[in-house]
C-alpha cells in the first residue's frame, strides 16, 4: 500500500459506547429504535465508556494507526441543544487524548444515525428543517474543540442506509409511514447540515479535510437485456450518484430527481439550499463497502412500491424484501455470487468495480470506512476465535483495493468494521 496508508478499524458510539443515561447522557433515537428489537440493546453494548484506554491499547497492540468512531450528540448535548454536559464531552476530549497518545489519529464522525431524541420528540427529527440549525449548533462545537487534534473529518454515516430503511436508523412517527416523499425530505436537511459541516471544517481547521462515509453498493444488471441494463442505470442515479452528485457537484443528478418529481416523492429545496450545498464541498469520501447490488426492470404485478426489509433470521434466502421502486428497478438476489448468512452478497471484485467506478466520475480521494463479514463465530474454550473465513474476506477485499490504487484511484486508508465486536444497528 502506498506510504502514509492509514490502517485501523471502525465503530459508532451507540454501538460501543454503552452508558446510555450516565453522566448526564440522555437517549438517542438508536438507544429508543434498539430498545425492544427482541436482541441486544445499546445501554451497555461493549463498555467503551468505561473501558476505552483497554480498548485503545488493544488497537495500539494491532497496529492501528488511526481510529474512526462517532461523537454522540446527546452525550455532549443531552438536549440537543443548550448547555453542554461537562462529563460528556470529557469522555471525548479524554478518548481523542488517548489515542494520540497511543499513536493513532482520530477520525471521528458527526453523526451516526444517533439524533438526540430529545429533538424527535420535539420536532420529529431530521423531518422538521430546524434539525439543521440544532446539527450546526452541536458541529460548530466539536469542529471547534478538536480542530487542533483532528484533521480528518467525517460528517454523516450513510445517507444512502438512512433513506433506503428509514425507520430503521430514524424514529419517525407513524403519521409519516405511509409518505416515502419524508424520507428524502428528511435526506435534504442532512445534505444541508453536511455541507455546513464541510464549510465549517474548511474555515476553521487548519490543512483540515472533510466528507462523509456512504454506504455504497455497486448495481449490476441481471444480465445485459437491454430493460435491465436500464434498471441498473436507474438503481446507480438514485441509490449512489443522488448522494454523491452532492458531495462532489454540489447539486442532485437530473434523471433521479425527474423520477422523483414524478412520484410526487422529490424533496423541497428552499432558496439558497443549492448554493449552500455547493459551497460545502466534501475534499474526499468515506467508503463504507459490504456487498453488490443486483437489480431488474420491474414488471407486471412486481412494478409496485416495496420498501427493503433485511434479513433479521441469519438463515439464507430469508431476505425480508427487497426494495422496488415502479418504473424504475427492482432489486433481486444475484444468482451468481455467494452470500453471507444474512443475505448479504460476498463481492470482492465490487470493491475494486466500485472505487474505479466513483473515481472516473468525480476524481476525489478515498479512505474505506467500513468493510467487513458478519459470520457465526465460534468461542473455543481457550478464549480464542478462528475466524479464518473473515481473514479470507478481508485478503480477498485488499487485493481489490491494492488493484483500483495500481489503476491509479487515490485510497489513503482502511478502517474496516469493526474495532471491537459491536451491537449490530439490524440484529442486536
Amino acid at each position: 500500500m502506498p506510504e502514509n496508508f492509514l490502517w485501523g478499524a471502525s465503530t459508532s458510539a451507540y454501538q460501543v459506547e454503552g452508558a446510555a443515561e450516565i453522566d448526564g447522557k440522555k437517549l438517542s433515537q438508536m438507544d429508543v429504535l434498539n430498545a425492544d428489537t427482541g436482541f441486544a440493546n445499546a445501554d451497555v453494548a461493549s463498555d467503551v465508556y468505561h473501558r476505552y484506554k483497554e480498548d485503545i491499547q488493544l488497537m495500539k497492540e494491532a497496529g492501528f494507526t488511526a481510529h474512526r468512531f462517532s461523537i454522540a450528540w446527546s452525550r455532549v448535548f443531552p438536549d440537543g441543544v443548550g448547555e453542554v454536559n461537562q462529563k460528556g464531552i470529557e469522555f471525548y476530549d479524554n478518548f481523542i487524548d488517548e489515542l494520540l497518545a497511543n499513536g493513532i489519529e482520530p477520525v471521528p464522525t458527526l453523526y451516526h444515525y444517533d439524533m438526540p431524541m430529545a429533538l424527535v420528540e420535539k420536532y420529529d427529527g431530521w423531518i422538521n428543517r430546524q434539525s439543521v440549525e440544532d446539527f450546526k449548533y452541536y458541529a460548530k462545537f466539536i469542529i471547534d474543540r478538536y480542530k487542533d487534534k483532528v484533521k480528518k473529518w467525517l460528517t454523516i454515516n450513510e445517507q444512502s442506509i438512512i433513506v433506503e430503511f428509514w425507520y430503521k436508523k430514524n424514529y419517525i412517527p407513524e403519521k409519516y409511514l405511509d409518505d416515502p416523499q419524508v424520507k428524502f425530505q428528511l435526506n435534504h436537511h442532512l445534505n444541508l447540515a453536511h455541507a455546513f459541516a464541510c464549510s465549517y471544517v474548511h474555515e476553521v481547521v487548519e490543512d483540515g479535510i472533510v466528507g462523509a462515509a456512504i454506504g455504497y453498493s455497486p448495481v449490476y444488471g441481471v444480465d445485459s437485456t437491454p430493460k435491465n441494463m436500464l434498471a441498473m442505470l436507474n438503481a446507480e442515479d438514485l441509490k449512489n450518484h443522488y448522494f454523491l452528485d452532492i458531495y462532489f457537484k454540489g447539486k442532485y443528478p437530473v434523471g433521479a430527481m425527474s423520477y422523483l418529481k414524478e412520484k410526487g416523492w422529490a424533496p423541497k429545496i428552499e432558496e439558497g439550499d443549492m448554493a449552500a450545498i455547493k459551497k460545502g464541498y466534501s475534499d474526499f469520501l468515506g467508503v463504507n463497502y459490504y456487498a453488490s447490488k443486483c437489480v431488474k426492470y420491474p414488471e407486471g404485478e412486481n412494478n409496485i412500491y416495496q420498501e427493503a426489509k433485511s434479513n433479521l433470521a441469519g438463515k439464507k434466502n430469508s431476505m425480508g424484501a427487497y426494495e422496488i421502486m415502479p418504473d424504475f428497478y427492482q432489486y433481486i438476489k444475484n444468482p451468481n455470487a455467494e452470500t453471507n448468512d444474512w443475505d448479504w452478497t460476498i463481492d470482492p471484485i465490487g470493491f475494486e468495480y466500485l472505487l474505479r467506478d466513483i473515481y472516473e466520475r468525480y476524481e476525489i480521494p478515498m479512505i474505506i470506512t467500513e468493510n467487513g463479514l458478519g459470520a457465526y463465530d465460534t468461542l473455543n474454550e481457550d478464549g480464542t476465535v478462528h475466524d479464518d473465513y473473515r481473514i479470507d474476506y478481508w485478503e480477498q477485499h485488499l487485493k481489490s483495493i491494492h488493484r483500483a490504487i495500481e489503476l491509479g484511484v487515490p485510497v489513503f486508508g482502511f478502517l474496516p468494521w469493526s474495532a471491537i465486536d459491536v451491537l449490530s444497528t439490524s440484529n442486536g
